[in-house]
């Protein structure tokens, strides 16, 4: 489709409605509006960048589109294909709605041809450069003698000859006012930001520091603050120093305080945090708009901590941010005086583990990889499966899943020529049966926990919705529900749901997990709602007073990031969907502590291993180019 077309904007679009949304075509409508004549190319432009943001990317990169084909010809009507890049940036930037990256307009155009909403521009350019701002130099308010004395306590030597990269995530900690501290799941995460928070308090100079703990969930931040309690406990310091540790984690959106009815919060780069450090965990999960908030909001001198996965699935909203800041599949040396220091305070070499670079200190000076799992040995299946997964190795994945001597993961093969109804019916029993006979709502909650079915997609045969159904046939076909009409009284005893909406009034949060048992006070056994509290065990709710929620035997992988489930099975589609991604193969199985099986077509498999998530932004090149 070229300018020259007779047929002006959204005319010379044939079949638009089939490929993009109303709000698209609206806002195509909207920048076209903006020059004097309609313009198909500035149209199209719009209508794909506003595409590109709902489904994750930052940014259009136009290079990637120019001369493909983008509509497929259908109807006889013609296919869309988009113009030259030449041709198509200088029609852009002829638009009063285009302009160069700091210009007031409601699309930006970056000399490497990526088109963005001015507002995604905005949080990029504010994160990246306060990323690099915080990224040079190093603190100096805290007392040098007392370093190497903690860290001998806090992270004493082991007898394997290794380096303790939990020592150094520390250190590094301390010297930054931004860090990240990346590793997969049992690689002592957790652990690090305990000692990591106790050394900062036993060799800072200010009397009273203040720490806030964050997290992206309800879920997260409750998983956080019970991890953070029972580390504290194994601390090699004074009461004092555990004491001034917190046991209070927010959600990142409680933390900087919402304004109702806007997308602005109370606290931003007018009105900082009161806080010395603060740490946030599974930021994997944290988008670009809510990361760029809270970095303007958090104090010039503080300290800001990234706890994650660089590997897991990114955020459901735009950006893969912790996957950019981290340059995800590299592994930056330290610049050679940063690495110095680290050696002086650790009394550790490095330089056999990784080698150091020569420019200034920057970003690569603020990352430590944590290489070391203590959950999965490199022998183990689901270690072993992981990291083929990682590599994007469909064929090592399978011969994992397929060994015969290995029992921590498995492979079940799913297909027309093979129904699993049966033995999904009997794992569902074997999985669900003993929770459903016990009252005690924390003793339930830890049975129900033990085993989980995760879902790619939440539509279709193997998806939530049909999984959800068929768990609730099976368990009534035995007598453990009571057998109910379908679209009738939605309530019954051992009934787990999912909470799928923040409920600040009464502390639910999307991602809260909770069973409904009856009332042992009601003579009518009232059925009221059971979550998990780490200070009482449990906390209930009458049913009626919950928010938005859904049946949760089975979940996607999405909504189980932040969890841990002794057994999983992971269930894949009958065909191919590009949303099936290494990250999210990846992401399921390590959900499991002991045993995972994966379910599916070996070719679905392959072609998932071999998709990376591919979110187009200027993020990466903004820290690192």
């Amino acid at each position: 489709m070229m300018a020259k077309d007779k047929m002006q904007g959204r005319k010379a679009i044939p079949n638009i409605t089939g490929i993009f949304s109303d709000i698209d075509i609206h806002f195509a409508r909207f920048i076209e509006r903006f020059s004097p004549t309609e313009n198909p190319d500035v149209f199209l432009a719009a209508a794909l960048v506003s595409r590109a943001t709902d489904s994750g990317d930052i940014c259009l990169d136009l290079e990637a589109v120019a001369e493909t084909r983008i509509i497929e010809k259908q109807d006889g009507a013609a296919a869309v294909v988009g113009p030259p890049l030449d041709i198509w940036r200088r029609q852009l930037m002829s638009s009063p709605a285009v302009g160069n990256p700091g210009d007031p307009c409601p699309l930006i155009l970056d000399a490497r041809n990526r088109l963005y909403l001015y507002r995604y521009w905005e949080y990029e350019n504010k994160l990246s450069r306060a990323i690099r701002e915080r990224s040079a130099g190093e603190l100096q308010d805290f007392n040098f003698l007392e370093v190497a004395h903690s860290l001998r306590r806090l992270f004493p030597p082991t007898t394997e000859d290794e380096v303790n990269w939990q020592e150094i995530a520390a250190v590094i900690a301390l010297l930054k006012r931004f860090s990240v501290i990346t590793g997969g799941p049992g690689s002592g995460k957790t652990f690090t930001i305990a000692r990591t928070l106790a050394l900062l308090l036993e060799c800072g100079r200010k009397e009273k520091m203040k720490i806030c703990l964050a997290a992206p969930t309800g879920k997260a931040a409750a998983r956080l603050a019970e991890s953070i309690r029972a580390a504290k406990a194994s601390l090699a310091c004074s009461d004092t120093i555990k004491n001034a540790i917190p046991n209070d984690v927010y959600t990142i959106h409680r933390l900087l305080k919402p304004i109702g009815g806007t997308p602005y919060f109370h606290h931003h780069s007018k009105n900082l945090l009161a806080a010395d450090a603060v740490v946030v965990d599974e930021a994997s999960m944290v988008d670009l708009a809510l990361m760029s908030k809270l970095i303007q909001a958090v104090a010039p001198q503080a300290r800001l901590l990234l706890i994650g996965d660089k590997d897991q699935l990114a955020s459901v909203e735009a950006g893969s941010v912790l996957g950019d800041i981290c340059d995800r599949q590299v592994i930056h040396g330290y610049s050679k005086d940063f690495l110095i220091k680290i050696e002086q305070l650790t009394q550790t070499s490095l330089k056999m583990a990784i080698a150091p670079v020569q420019p200034a200190a920057g970003l690569q000076d603020c990352i430590t990889v944590l290489p070391k799992s203590y959950r999965f040995t490199p022998q183990s299946g689901i270690g072993g499966l992981s990291r083929s997964v990682n590599r994007g190795d469909g064929v090592a994945a399978l011969t994992w899943l397929k060994n015969p001597a290995e029992n921590a993961v498995n492979w079940h093969k799913i297909g027309a020529d093979v129904n699993p109804a049966d033995d999904l019916s009997r794992l569902i029993l074997e999985g669900y049966r003993k929770y459903l006979t016990i009252n005690d709502p924390v003793l339930a909650m830890a049975e129900f926990n033990r085993f989980k079915i995760l879902c790619a997609l939440k539509v279709g045969p193997f998806g939530v919705k049909s999984i959800n159904a068929l768990v609730e046939q099976v368990l009534s076909r035995e007598g453990l529900l009571p057998h109910r009409k379908a679209g009738i009284q939605p309530w019954y005893r051992g009934r787990p749901i999912l909470i799928t909406q923040n409920d600040y009034n009464l502390g639910l949060f999307n991602g809260d997990i909770g069973l409904a048992l009856p009332d042992p006070d009601s003579p009518r056994d009232e059925l009221h709602v059971y979550f998990p509290d780490t200070v009482n065990g449990f906390k209930r709710f009458p049913t009626h007073r919950l928010s938005e929620h859904e049946t949760v035997y089975a979940m996607t992988v999405h909504k189980s990031q932040g969890s841990e489930f002794d057994h999983i099975i992971l269930l894949l589609p009958e065909k191919d969907y590009p949303l099936l991604t290494r990250e999210l193969i990846y992401t399921g199985m390590t959900r499991a502590r002991q045993t995972v099986s994966i379910w599916g077509r070996e070719s679905v498999l392959k072609a998932a291993i071999a998709r990376k998530i591919e979110r187009t932004s200027g993020l990466r090149d903004a820290l690192w180019a």
